[in-house]
């Protein structure tokens, strides 16, 4: 039994989500990003942590991986070559998707008003616009980014999508790049995911 710190709508979500890739029991402690509880785990109380025989693990990219790695899903061996491409594959979301919308929301709601720039968030919205493009040329025919193998790259890009659509009201561009994140939203551990999401 893993035990998530966080929130299911959060980054805590990617979690949970990993974790019904890899068929593992879970339990979900409530805890707002910047709380008491949630600094219990993480000095800077960012969200989320898992308590895995009680140790902590922190940052939501580092679980994922860890959780693949552990039980042996989504993801390839490391110190193969099809290991580094994923690893590509995983800076790519992180530096092009992930910090992208996460910046856009420091501008949006996080940072104090004083700090909070209209400009920034417009430059994020270049930058997620121009990063479609790169991921749509790297994709290709493909049914996943590492071909025809889900791995841990590919659950934290659609999430970025998600985040992008939901948050901010940027758009995936239709055709390749949306049948990819519909082929993703519809397996059945996101499905599952998406509905404890909801029903919290």
């Amino acid at each position: 039994m893993y035990t998530l710190i966080g929130s299911p709508k959060s980054r805590g979500f990617r979690v949970m989500w990993m974790l019904e890739e890899a068929g593992q029991d879970y339990e979900v402690v409530a805890a707002a990003a910047g709380s008491e509880e949630a600094r219990n785990y993480n000095p800077s109380g960012k969200i989320p942590a898992l308590v895995v025989d009680d140790k902590v693990i922190i940052d939501s990219v580092a679980i994922c991986q860890f959780i693949a790695d552990r039980h042996g899903v989504c993801t390839y061996e490391a110190g193969t070559i099809e290991r580094a491409r994923q690893d590509s594959w995983l800076h790519f979301a992180l530096d092009e998707l992930d910090s992208t919308c996460w910046w856009a929301a420091k501008h949006s709601f996080v940072l104090p008003e004083e700090y909070r720039s209209a400009d920034a968030i417009k430059a994020c919205e270049y930058d997620f616009s121009r990063a479609m493009g790169w991921l749509q040329e790297r994709l290709g025919g493909n049914d996943y980014v590492m071909g025809d193998k889900f791995t841990v790259p590919d659950l934290l890009i659609v999430h970025c999508f998600g985040w992008a659509i939901g948050m901010h009201k940027w758009t995936v561009p239709e055709g390749p790049l949306t049948a990819y994140m519909n082929r993703v939203r519809g397996r059945p551990a996101f499905q599952k995911a998406w509905a404890a999401r909801e029903a919290s």
